[in-house]
């Protein structure tokens, strides 16, 4: 077995990898370069700049793995490469600790003014009155996203003595609390509140912005903001307005909206701290990520289980019967999640019909990566998506049942939150095994689980349909499909609509309003 290590990978992670195979460090290669030699390889070891494209993968007759030194797969087509039957693993945990220790270090630096100091001492200067900083003990900290790295920051925040607040709409209050947390419902809650306020949630259509012009007019005046995330969690723009405002008294970013941020005025700001996206770049972590991904390459050459494995379709064994049904299951999950999946508690998965028959774990793992995949910072896996549940003090049920009314196999995901039950059913149907979500609440619907959906409960009333499709089309979207669930004649019903493009947040107001709609949920299943 040979594997190819295109870039930087620590010594460590290298030996680690020369106790079973032969390895070839060729750091350098360019695109060309690559597709020429990786033909000769079994496996492929790259950080974030090699591209292993369809190009690649095309010449890569050998390849049986690529493992990527880190937590993105950005630069790997992961769909060409499970096509093309090659696992794709990565490192995730390798940088969590390193992340949340530099998320403190710029909350020190800016509170101490470690920068300015420094160079006022460089420039001869002995100024100590301009340098009086603040104490972080008795202040609050407002942590947005209760992940991993959110978690381990509130931890050593605690230490400090500071006041611990969270936002994040998928952790239970019960969860928050055992380690100290005092959860909030909404985001502009926490800035209302916050002294400082540093964001650990990951970027999604949802919370692209998430910090912005009317965020920071509910903050506290003097408040403290640190990112070190990604880049345009935190509306820049709106940023540098508070910052001349005096509204926000400080930053620190590690992460910016174009990187390097080498045009963007928060350059100008003497209270704002800015580093090169280096949250992840301590030894530990890189030595953590060589040695983990090392590890991971090998037991994918063996044909061992691999705990990180990012397209399961390659990563694992299982009953063939089942496979048709994991991308449903998992868009199941994530549709939970987009129609009311805040404050989950437990998440009940139901198999019926002959599916049934079989070990449908794997099936369980696709809906809770489904159900984690837009909501946490780190990659979501078929293995850490379990781990991220228990985390977050969610109970998984699983029940089987041979029997099935009206299709050969239905698959139901239920969740219990704070705001009640919430449930969506999918089905395959036909000889091609046509994906259809068939329950969305308690009302039957049939409809495909296209890109772009959209869900509206209301009062079966006349008009309702052409109101929607005058605002949709008024806002220039176009409606690919329309489907009613309803009980009875002027009840309650549920309209799912397939759109062709983003539904603006405007529009989906104005729909709500309009027709007095009690929930309105547009999902973008592509994020």
């Amino acid at each position: 077995m040979k594997v190819l290590v295109s870039e930087s990978l620590a010594d460590e992670g290298v030996a680690r990898l020369r106790e079973q195979v032969e390895v070839d460090v060729r750091l350098g290669l360019n695109q060309d370069q690559l597709v020429d030699v990786i033909g000769q390889y079994d496996g492929l070891i790259v950080r974030s700049a090699t591209s292993v494209d369809a190009d690649v993968l095309q010449r890569a007759d050998r390849l049986k793995v690529i493992g990527r030194a880190g937590v993105g797969v950005d630069n790997i087509d992961v769909e060409a490469a499970t096509r093309s039957g090659v696992l794709v693993v990565n490192a995730p945990q390798s940088n969590v600790l390193s992340a949340a220790e530099h998320t403190m270090a710029l909350l020190l630096a800016m509170v101490r003014k470690v920068l300015p100091a420094d160079a006022s001492i460089r420039r001869g200067e002995w100024e100590r009155e301009k340098f009086s900083g603040i104490e972080l003990h008795g202040k609050t900290l407002g942590i947005a996203g209760l992940g991993r790295i959110g978690t381990l920051v509130a931890q050593r925040a605690s230490s400090f003595g500071m006041r611990l607040m969270a936002y994040d709409p998928y952790v239970s209050k019960n969860r928050a609390a055992q380690v100290g947390i005092e959860l909030v419902p909404t985001i502009e809650d926490l800035c209302r509140e916050a002294d400082f306020l540093t964001v650990h949630m990951p970027k999604s259509t949802e919370t692209k912005g998430m910090i912005s012009d009317a965020q920071f007019a509910a903050m506290k005046p003097g408040v403290r903001l640190v990112n070190t995330a990604r880049g345009g969690l935190i509306d820049e723009d709106a940023l540098v307005r508070a910052l001349k405002e005096g509204r926000v008294a400080g930053a620190a970013l590690d992460v910016f909206e174009q990187e390097p941020p080498s045009e963007s005025p928060l350059l100008e700001f003497d209270n704002v701290v800015l580093t090169p996206h280096i949250g992840g770049q301590t030894a530990e972590a890189q030595t953590k990520a060589g040695v983990a991904i090392a590890e991971q390459v090998l037991l994918a050459l063996k044909g061992d289980f691999v705990p990180y494995a990012v397209n399961i379709q390659a990563g694992t064994e299982f009953v063939e019967a089942l496979r048709p049904y994991i991308p449903l299951t998992e868009k199941l999950g994530r549709i939970l999640t987009g129609i009311g999946g805040s404050r989950i508690s437990a998440v009940h998965f139901e198999f019926h019909g002959t599916v049934a028959e079989h070990d449908t774990r794997i099936l369980t793992l696709a809906g809770l990566r489904g159900l984690f995949g837009a909501i946490v910072h780190e990659p979501v896996t078929y293995v850490n998506a379990p781990i991220l549940a228990r985390e977050r003090g969610i109970e998984i049920k699983e029940t089987k049942s041979a029997m099935s009314r009206d299709f050969v196999n239905l698959v139901v995901i239920k969740a219990e939150s704070d705001v009640g039950s919430v449930s969506v059913g999918g089905a395959l149907v036909g000889k091609r095994d046509q994906q259809r979500i068939v329950r969305v609440y308690d009302y039957e619907i049939d409809m495909a689980p296209e890109r772009y959906l959209c869900f509206l409960r209301y009062r079966d009333v006349p008009g309702v349909i052409g109101a929607v499709g005058t605002i949709l089309g008024n806002a220039g979207v176009n409606i690919a499909s329309m489907q009613v669930g309803r009980e009875n004649i002027g009840g309650e019903a549920l309209m799912g609509l397939t759109v062709d493009q983003t539904i603006p947040p405007q529009a989906l107001d104005e729909i709500t309003s309009k027709i007095s709609a009690s929930d309105a949920k547009f999902i973008d299943l592509g994020e």
